[in-house]
């Protein structure tokens, strides 16, 4: 199995999913902890949650490996994303719960990591920016939205419980504000709690690929798992009441760019 799946499509907008993989290859498994293997800290179903970017002409870029192997939204040279504040690395030892991933000895050292940087982070990151160069030469813009989910209580990165939406732009640096600012208002709108540029600002794929000056948008959202899961699973109902706000926020971004791209013609 490849490093991701693709689903292309015509329009101007990729999301790409980075932490929704659950494979672990035997030789990574049997190195991981009980706990480890269980890889509680995927963004379950978010690519299941996203079954609508069809109406969008949207492509779509979602890892198959989990984030264990090596997490896709951290640099390949392992640069903090938040100086100060815990975090995992680009091939996490801990889980979220501060708990090894890794049996006694079993980490992966220097080497190992190159590998796995070769073999799994590299082909999704050219993939990126093939897709991007591709949508930006058709259109003259390219619209990048990185999909993501999390537990609504992780006391390792946040007090309290986190708000349903958490949009995040690089702290305004990886699209316009005024665009930031109009899927905000439609989050607050919509009944969910939300927050922008909160504890989640948007990992490395937001804010290395985001260039509003070159015409590339990039958004992160950050969706609590309670939101559209319960009991650990995908709720059918859940999940259909979120999807029209999803929707919504993707047609702003969508029609935001288009019409600022007429009105400077």
């Amino acid at each position: 199995m490849g490093a991701y799946r693709f689903s292309p499509g015509d329009g101007p907008l990729l999301v790409t999913v980075p932490h929704a993989g659950t494979r672990l290859s035997a030789e990574i498994g049997a190195k991981l902890t009980a706990n480890g293997r269980r890889i509680a800290d995927t963004d379950w179903d978010v690519d299941i949650l996203y079954n609508f970017l069809n109406e969008f002409n949207a492509s779509c870029l979602v890892a198959n490996h989990s984030r264990y192997v090596i997490d896709l939204n951290r640099a390949d040279d392992g640069a903090a994303l938040y100086p100060g504040h815990s975090e995992t690395g680009l091939c996490p030892v801990t889980s979220f719960d501060g708990q090894p991933l890794y049996r006694a000895g079993q980490q992966p050292d220097s080497a190992e990591i190159q590998h796995r940087k070769e073999l799994y982070w590299q082909p999704y990151h050219d993939k990126i920016r093939i897709e991007l160069e591709r949508i930006k030469h058709k259109f003259g813009y390219a619209l990048l939205w990185d999909a993501h989910s999390i537990k609504s209580r992780v006391p390792r990165f946040f007090d309290g419980l986190l708000p349903d939406l958490n949009l995040g732009t690089a702290n305004g640096g990886s699209c316009e504000r005024t665009l930031a600012e109009g899927l905000f208002a439609i989050a607050k709108k919509s009944g969910y709690s939300a927050v922008l540029n909160g504890r989640f600002k948007g990992g490395y794929i937001t804010r290395h690929y985001g260039d509003p000056a070159q015409n590339i948008h990039a958004v992160q959202l950050e969706i609590s798992q309670t939101a559209y899961m319960t009991q650990g699973m995908l709720c059918p109902d859940r999940a259909d009441k979120l999807r029209p706000v999803l929707k919504s926020m993707l047609e702003y971004l969508t029609g935001y760019i288009e019409n600022t791209v007429e009105e400077n013609k």
